[in-house]
């Protein structure tokens, strides 16, 4: 039980992290999309 508790905390922060970065990236994204729309 504890090695699938180590491999949770060691695999899960990871996960999260990519997983906010990703959000914030997509949020970045759609403003590029709107500013872009914008310009036609």
């Amino acid at each position: 039980m504890e090695q699938w508790l180590s491999l949770i905390q060691d695999v899960g922060f990871p996960i999260f992290v990519s997983f906010y970065l990703m959000h914030r990236v997509e949020s970045k994204l759609e403003e590029i999309k709107h500013a872009l729309l914008s310009l036609k």
